[in-house]
């Protein structure tokens, strides 16, 4: 009987393990687990003293020219001693791994294991940290480049739109709010006074869910996939929305982004233009991920419906509502 295609696999973690023992020459003791699957998947490396992160790229994410790009962003961020998960190399001095997999060729790349844990309900302590360690990430690539996606007014609202559109009908309130609110950040962008905003490279999903916090090591911030090119004005924006909708207190919400914003400030002045884009930038960020999580249908149909439209447009609403009207 021959075998069935498959468009996506997960890959057995007893035998992952064996193959990256073998290419980091690593001793029998470590164990390969499976973490969680997702976009990319992700397993963990470890003999209970020393611990890696694996992440396996799903076929066809991303192509290898991207990945070299995001290995060298955070060699960069890495030389400069900055709080970021970075890549490792294995035996022969390579960081990428192929990988023959059922669908097709995918790429791994072994990270060191980011200290710490996760905190949904970050104090306004640790805001302050993260604004720092952002603004510092964001000084050391300022004005520079890397040969992956530019986030502007197309990728940001008009694909992700056209993404969406196999899956919801136009007629929803919800696909109609999102079409009206894209046209009006568009005009944004094309407003905007350039020379006041500052360039350089993002990260792009900075949160809690990607940052580990350690009494010893600090903040840890890691997961770099969708790093590219764009205002670094995203990033701020970007984590202070999702501080927005974990804080139900606003007035909580108000002082740990203060905090935040201090934090990155006391590295990085931000012009008042940068202050004002804030909350149009939290919009066309969120409406972006609204279009990966669209494109990636593979990996997010289990909620993607017309109920989980209205909620994430409900959360997009009470955003703007909140800082712009």
């Amino acid at each position: 009987m021959t075998s069935f295609p498959v468009t996506a696999s997960t890959l057995s973690a007893k035998e992952l393990g064996v193959f990256i023992k073998n290419k980091y020459e690593l001793n029998q003791n470590y164990q390969c687990e499976l973490f969680r699957t997702g976009i990319n998947h992700t397993y963990f490396v470890g003999d209970g003293t020393s611990k890696y992160a694996l992440r396996v790229y799903t076929h066809n994410w991303r192509s290898k020219t991207e990945i070299s790009q995001e290995i060298q962003l955070l060699n960069l961020l890495k030389k400069n001693s900055l709080g970021v998960s970075f890549p490792i190399k294995d035996k022969n001095g390579e960081f990428i791994q192929k990988i023959n997999a059922p669908e097709g060729i995918r790429h791994a790349v072994l990270f060191s294991f980011a200290e710490g844990k996760k905190t949904r309900f970050i104090d306004k302590q640790t805001c302050f940290a993260i604004g720092v360690l952002m603004a510092k990430i964001h000084k050391v690539t300022l004005n520079q480049a890397i040969d992956r996606i530019t986030y502007d007014r197309d990728t940001l609202l008009n694909q992700p739109y056209k993404y969406l559109k196999p899956f919801f009908t136009e007629g929803l309130p919800e696909m109609q709010f999102i079409k009206k609110t894209s046209a009006e950040m568009d005009k944004v962008f094309q407003k905007t006074n350039r020379s006041g905003i500052k360039n350089g490279i993002v990260h792009l999903d900075i949160w809690y869910d990607n940052l580990n916090v350690s009494d010893k090591q600090g903040i840890t911030i890691f997961d770099f996939d969708f790093c590219g090119n764009g205002w670094q004005v995203l990033d701020i924006a970007y984590f202070c929305k999702q501080l927005f909708h974990i804080e139900t207190t606003k007035e909580v919400y108000e002082q740990k982004k203060n905090s935040f914003l201090s934090g990155y400030q006391s590295i990085l002045k931000l012009s008042n233009d940068e202050l004002n884009l804030i909350p149009d930038m939290g919009v066309a960020v969120f409406i972006f991920y609204l279009g990966v999580q669209a494109q990636r249908f593979d990996w997010s149909n289990i909620f993607l419906s017309e109920n989980y439209l209205k909620m994430y447009v409900g959360k997009l609403k009470s955003w703007v509502e909140y800082h712009i009207h």
